[in-house]
């Protein structure tokens, strides 16, 4: 090893700005293997403690995004984009915000993750569709943005192996929360999908990772920033996450909750103005819009001529799903035994939801992770959430609870009936609160 490692913590240790060239050198041996767990432990307290100017985590994103392969599609006729959510309870945005973008004429190569603490993941819902592969080889992969347009797909081993390793020893040392190190694993992943373009989701309220508007706004604009710096234009939205953003939450519940979203026959008004802004502001990055009402439109004509649901389908079965996916739907995705509503237990309004404990109680059903490794349960999961602002009366559902048994299904009623407060009034927020970049 051509460096030592232990200097460059202690500089950092000592709050010293980091050379570049330091950098580099440190991550392309976390990459190949030289750097010890230990260091890389000693490395991410560091800079939890001591934080990172921007030029050094643009630094750190760059030679992140460098410890592997990065995508070339120069030769995909389309310009290229994605989106990056921060997270959620009932945010299937992915699942229909890809095939709008593609009808539109863009192509989505969406590098998506898995479920993480309370918020579901896009790999696990498409999971529920039978034979949808989430990690296909690279001539499927191009083969599929080719003829469709865009492919939800999960990281390789080979995209940004570097952040893999540092992730997960973030994961068991308590510095998951550092800035630099969440924009430098979101970045470097995106950077080394080779894109022309990304646009942010950065959420708040009871259900984000970020709760305080504060903690999210100074994320979204370090995010925004730094991907400006490494070359990568990029605007964002901080959007409202007091809430689920779609009235379901579980795998083959948002799957289906996003076929209807596609083909009209229910669209949920917070989600649908989330998914529209996101669309106008990827379109107009990718040149496709003049400015995001422009965008907007374009996304709607999309949706409500059928182009979005019809990209949809051709990817799933691109992916190895079922070809008749979206006209039998409930024929291919899988059903809990159980389904029970949590029911009012007085008259009044939906006036606040702890949205993180409706995603705890999802994982509790089974549909998500406590430790890394284990299986989810596609099936099982909440529908038909009530909003904020809706009036209901004693015995009406708050929520209906999907269970594999009896026991599961009362505990999951008894948080959603704890977590949805039913009072006199409803403050409301708009769904997207502002834009940056």
């Amino acid at each position: 090893m051509r460096f030592l490692p232990q200097e460059i913590i202690r500089a950092k240790r000592d709050g010293e700005r980091l050379r570049r060239e330091a950098i580099a050198d440190l991550v392309a041996g976390i990459g190949e293997g030289g750097v010890a767990d230990a260091q890389i432990a000693a490395f991410a307290m560091a800079v939890f403690l001591r934080g990172m100017e921007p030029g050094e985590t643009v630094a750190l994103t760059e030679a992140m995004r460098d410890s592997g392969e990065v995508l070339d599609w120069r030769d995909i006729g389309r310009p290229v984009i994605d989106k990056h959510s921060t997270g959620g309870v009932g945010d299937n945005v992915s699942l229909m915000l890809a095939p709008i973008v593609a009808a539109c004429g863009a192509a989505v190569p969406m590098i998506s993750g898995r479920g993480l603490g309370h918020t579901g993941g896009t790999l696990d819902k498409l999971e529920a569709i039978p034979g949808y592969r989430v990690t296909p080889d690279d001539v499927r992969l191009r083969a599929v943005v080719r003829a469709v347009g865009c492919a939800i797909v999960g990281q390789t081993a080979r995209l940004a192996p570097a952040d893999g390793r540092i992730y997960a020893v973030r994961d068991t040392t308590a510095t998951v929360e550092s800035v630099p190190l969440i924009v430098a694993s979101i970045l470097s992943k995106k950077l080394a999908a080779g894109l022309g373009g990304l646009v942010l989701d950065v959420k708040t309220g009871s259900g984000a990772f970020m709760p305080e508007i504060d903690d999210a706004r100074a994320l979204m604009r370090a995010l925004v920033e730094v991907a400006v710096g490494a070359g990568l234009p990029t605007t964002a939205l901080l959007t409202a996450m007091d809430e689920p953003l779609a009235s379901a939450a579980g795998n083959a519940a948002e799957i289906r909750n996003a076929v209807r979203f596609l083909d009209g026959t229910q669209r949920d008004p917070r989600l649908l103005a989330v998914t529209l802004a996101l669309a106008g502001e990827m379109l107009v990055l990718a040149s496709l819009a003049p400015d995001p009402d422009a965008g907007e439109r374009l996304a709607l004509a999309a949706l409500d001529d059928g182009r979005a649901l019809e990209r949809f389908a051709r990817m799933v079965a691109g992916l190895g799903g079922p070809a008749d996916f979206v006209e039998r739907m409930d024929a291919h995705l899988p059903r809990a035994p159980v389904s029970r509503p949590a029911t009012a237990l007085a008259d009044g309004v939906v006036a606040a939801i702890e949205t993180r404990d409706l995603g705890l109680a999802v994982v509790r059903l089974g549909g998500g992770r406590t430790r890394p490794g284990d299986p989810v349960d596609p099936a099982v999961g909440l529908t038909e959430i009530a909003a904020i602002g809706t009036q209901v009366r004693a015995g009406d559902p708050l929520a209906v609870v999907h269970a594999r048994d009896e026991g599961s299904a009362a505990a999951a009623v008894a948080v959603v009936r704890a977590a949805m407060q039913v009072g006199n009034a409803a403050p409301m927020r708009q769904a997207v609160i502002e834009r940056f970049g």
